[in-house]
């Protein structure tokens, strides 16, 4: 269901489409990409501090975004959503990486 949710207010946010669902719905998607994706880097830490380390990742990403956006001219609502997509999804495809790497049988040199 969450997935469903980030997933529309990131598609009305890109496709600019009026409604009332856009803003909560962008704003949802906003922190929960990133924060899943960073959620589930952090596998080893208690439930509590991986929310807590995940949402505070999920604002700096938001912010670090906004920043150089703003920095670079660059700003827009389409762009910004694009970038934080961008992030959220390479740090989900590092962990997913870096979980494979690690269930691969090693090689033994001689």
């Amino acid at each position: 269901m969450a997935v469903a949710v980030g997933a529309v207010g990131a598609l009305l946010a890109l496709t600019d489409i009026d409604s009332p669902l856009r803003a909560p719905f962008t704003l949802f998607f906003l922190l929960a990409a990133p924060g899943g994706a960073i959620g589930a880097a952090l596998r080893g830490l208690e439930p509590w501090g991986r929310i807590v380390a995940s949402v505070s990742g999920a604002v700096a990403v938001n912010l670090l975004v906004a920043q150089a956006m703003l920095a670079l001219h660059m700003w827009s609502v389409r762009g910004g959503v694009a970038a934080v997509t961008v992030i959220g999804s390479l740090i989900f495809l590092l962990v997913l990486v870096r979980r494979l790497r690690g269930r691969t049988p090693r090689r033994r040199t001689s």
